[in-house]
């Protein structure tokens, strides 16, 4: 039977925001010696969000009127002229490929008059930089985006004035984004989406929404409907600069009303907000340089705030999945119980497919392990056709690969070849790192002797 650790680890990293090398034995190469070229996202495909225009409406001012910390805004802020994009610093050529693709959606799907250029002063400048570089200003983040900054050198030197405060903006006119370049390609490009997409519109991250970037879990990787619809809300000529949460509230139905008529047909649902020991609670569970004893506990208190709430959307589930990652080694049959009962609450949810898929990547490797690939070739297939119309390629990668072991184990080798090699191809766009994508390999190439024994 296939070995726990090798499918488990798989896992893992697509479920981890930042992978850690790992050390590849040397007989790798000789199964292996040309890894396949990286596969990118040729076109989006996202699917309209299927909620009230009164839902809409209330996340869009939760969104703008709030930072990510709590602090409230007193004006509705946007840019009020044709927005320019400029990228500099050491940007790779998929920063290049990817921002294209984005900026192309922005005015498709946003109606955005928005477009790059090569030099001169931009209203939106993107500098890639080193991972280090933006750990040294905030040790916690992956990219930011910062107000009145035009490069990294001057957020650094004016970062505790009154220029770099979000809350003191009246309109948009220059913002920085900060992407690291020594990262993998998904990873690039996940930032260049959130980070253009706060620059442009929200300013805050909301847990209770199901279907958009525009939340901490980091489910959705790349713009969703939603996203798009809140953007072209945002340039909307009902709204402008400097107008008060009552003036906007008062146009929002008319606006949502002209660009999402179907938001018109559909009831209003009730959402309560998350509390924010919830939040706490969620973000301890999930730092790395806290003990795994506290972290456990967060996520188990975490769990009970989501019984006490009374919730049955994916934040009921969230903490579940976490518990699941955090025992997966330790305790494989906890860890499963708890990956099924975020499942549970998942399946009873709307619009989480993709959290699903998320669970899926867990719970797989464990029926594998226990011989029933042909058994879950459905599930995976469906899960694949999840990650691939979000366009996460780590996700879709580690898929693959568990799809790959379950045919080997349905007697299929010819195909579970084919499908371990397009997994490749993901993973270098999804992982970036070869020793990585090498470490993945390694846990197929022994081949089907290994996962059919025992």
């Amino acid at each position: 039977m296939i070995r726990w650790a090798a499918l488990l680890a798989a896992a893992v990293l697509a479920g981890c925001a930042t992978v850690e090398p790992v050390e590849v034995p040397t007989r790798v190469k000789a199964i292996e010696e040309t890894l396949p070229p990286a596969k990118t996202f040729a076109r989006a495909s996202p699917t309209p969000p299927v909620r009230s225009n009164a839902n809409i409406a209330s996340d869009f001012v939760a969104l703008h009127f709030a930072l990510e910390g709590g602090a409230q805004l007193p004006v509705f802020t946007r840019f009020e002229t044709p927005i320019t994009v400029r990228l500099t610093g050491l940007p790779t050529p998929s920063m290049q490929r990817d921002l294209t693709l984005l900026l192309n959606r922005l005015r498709r799907e946003a109606g955005i008059d928005i477009r790059q250029i090569s030099d001169g002063t931009a209203n939106i400048t993107i500098e890639a930089v080193s991972q280090d570089q933006i750990h040294e200003i905030l040790p916690q983040a992956a990219c930011f985006v910062v107000p009145n900054s035009s490069s990294f050198e001057e957020y650094r030197r004016d970062r505790r004035k009154q220029k770099s405060s979000w809350s003191r903006l009246n309109s948009r006119e220059r913002l920085g984004i900060f992407v690291p370049y020594d990262v993998s390609p998904q990873e690039k490009r996940d930032c260049l989406h959130e980070e253009v997409a706060q620059a442009l519109g929200p300013l805050n991250d909301l847990y209770h929404l199901p279907d958009s970037v525009f939340n901490d879990d980091n489910i959705h990787t790349v713009l969703t409907g939603f996203d798009m619809l809140i953007l072209r809300t945002v340039y909307a000529p009902e709204l402008r600069s400097g107008m008060t949460r009552e003036q906007v509230e008062a146009v929002l139905p008319g606006v949502l009303s002209r660009l999402n008529p179907r938001g018109n047909t559909l009831p209003a649902q009730p959402v309560s907000d998350t509390p924010r020991e919830w939040i706490n609670a969620i973000q301890k569970s999930l730092r790395p340089q806290v003990s795994a004893q506290r972290r456990m506990r967060a996520a188990q208190r975490a769990a009970q705030i989501g019984q006490e709430q009374g919730w049955t959307d994916h934040r009921r589930a969230y903490p579940y999945y976490v518990m699941g990652r955090m025992a997966q080694f330790d305790n494989p049959q906890k860890a499963l119980q708890h990956y099924q009962l975020a499942l549970q609450y998942l399946r009873a949810a709307p619009g989480t497919e993709v959290h699903q898929a998320y669970v899926t990547t867990q719970t797989a490797a464990f029926a594998l392990a226990r011989g029933k690939g042909p058994e879950i070739l459905p599930e995976l297939d469906k899960a694949i056709g999840v990650m691939t119309r979000a366009e996460n390629a780590s996700q879709l990668a580690t898929l693959l690969l568990l799809k790959s072991e379950a045919l080997n184990q349905a007697g299929r080798s010819a195909q579970a070849r084919s499908v371990r090699l397009d997994s490749l191809g993901w993973a270098r766009y999804g992982f970036g790192s070869e020793t990585v994508v090498r470490s993945l390999m390694q846990n197929v190439a022994e081949g089907p002797a290994n996962s059919r024994g025992g």
